[in-house]
């Protein structure tokens, strides 16, 4: 059901017009709540240190978990102490705001928070309520400095900068809003944000192009380097997984089978199974790996993607920063 929907916000479909009044509401409904944080009229905790909002506006997988951890790194390396802030989509705690640690099971905090944790060891904290997560992260005394992961569209949360994130290949779709078309807001919203970021490109004007590196491929189980061996059946679980089967063509990897699930779905043993044929390796995401790890098998492995941007990128950030944090002191 959901490719077939993505396939019609892509290619178009003539019943997609039933749906126009239900996106004139969408739109409505969106616009006004903009409208009443841009007058004041809904207020934006001030909160004690600068925030970086990561998002799209657009559904599905764009590429923010790997822009979120790069800009973790490019700070580090400039001297800040990062933190990261997440819906935590997938996760069910029993209370929020949620400390995710490197330990905390993605059934608790969801898959993107316990991935990124996992990679860059910064402090980590899930909630609903974004502003409570931040403030969380704040009360700790750990961070100068906080990235949100999505949170576009989650006007109460101030920001110092917005990252848009694109995907080069899908872009826009049809160019609807949801749900005839897959942009939570207007193509025109890209002229507010600060840096917006082309995932895999070709980049227009104005966008930063990024690239995704794969890396060695690792188990599953223990996450030791070790690379798949015999005939593979590969699977998805994230916000487009046609990118990860073109990964592994590009990688000249013969798989025999590719299982497209939706995205932040959790998985089981006997679900996998079912799907890997006895002597077949069964390859994944790190997105996807992060929720099967306590159940996995010795022939399962995932493949980490480390995204590249360049030095004037890093240059463009810095930049941006310095010159939002000036204005707020002045």
């Amino acid at each position: 059901m959901q490719g077939r929907v993505e396939q019609a916000w892509q290619q178009g479909h003539p019943l997609l017009w039933l749906l126009l009044p239900l996106t004139a509401l969408f739109i409505l409904i969106t616009t006004v709540r903009r409208a009443l944080y841009r007058l004041g009229l809904k207020r934006q905790p001030v909160l004690a240190v600068p925030v970086v909002v990561v998002g799209n506006i657009s559904v599905g997988g764009n590429g923010k978990t790997p822009t979120v951890l790069y800009l973790i790194d490019l700070l580090q390396r400039q001297g800040y102490r990062p933190g990261i802030i997440s819906r935590g989509y997938g996760g069910k705690a029993t209370r929020y705001p949620l400390w995710v640690s490197a330990d905390t099971p993605a059934s608790e905090c969801g898959d993107e928070p316990a991935l990124m944790a996992q990679r860059t060891g910064v402090p980590v904290v899930v909630g609903p309520d974004r502003v409570a997560a931040a403030q969380r992260l704040i009360d700790s005394g750990e961070v100068d400095i906080i990235v949100s992961d999505d949170g576009m569209q989650h006007y109460r949360l101030g920001r110092t900068l917005e990252v848009a994130v694109i995907d080069g290949q899908r872009r826009f779709g049809n160019g609807h809003r949801l749900p005839m078309g897959p942009l939570r807001e207007s193509v025109a919203r890209l002229q507010h944000c600060d840096l917006i970021i082309n995932n895999g490109g070709p980049a227009q004007s104005g966008e930063a192009l990024m690239t995704l590196a794969p890396e060695a491929w690792r188990r599953v189980d223990s996450g030791a380097q070790a690379a798949p061996d015999g005939p593979c059946v590969a699977m998805a679980g994230i916000g487009h997984p046609p990118r990860f089967f073109a990964t592994l063509a590009q990688l000249g990897i013969p798989v025999v089978a590719q299982h497209g699930f939706a995205d932040h779905q959790a998985f089981d043993a006997a679900q996998l199974d079912r799907i890997t044929p006895t002597g077949h390796a069964l390859l994944m995401t790190e997105k996807d790996a992060v929720k099967c790890r306590s159940f996995a098998r010795p022939n399962w492995y995932y493949l980490p993607v480390t995204a590249s941007l360049g030095p004037d990128f890093d240059s463009q950030f810095m930049a941006k920063l310095k010159e939002k944090l000036d204005g707020v002191r002045q």
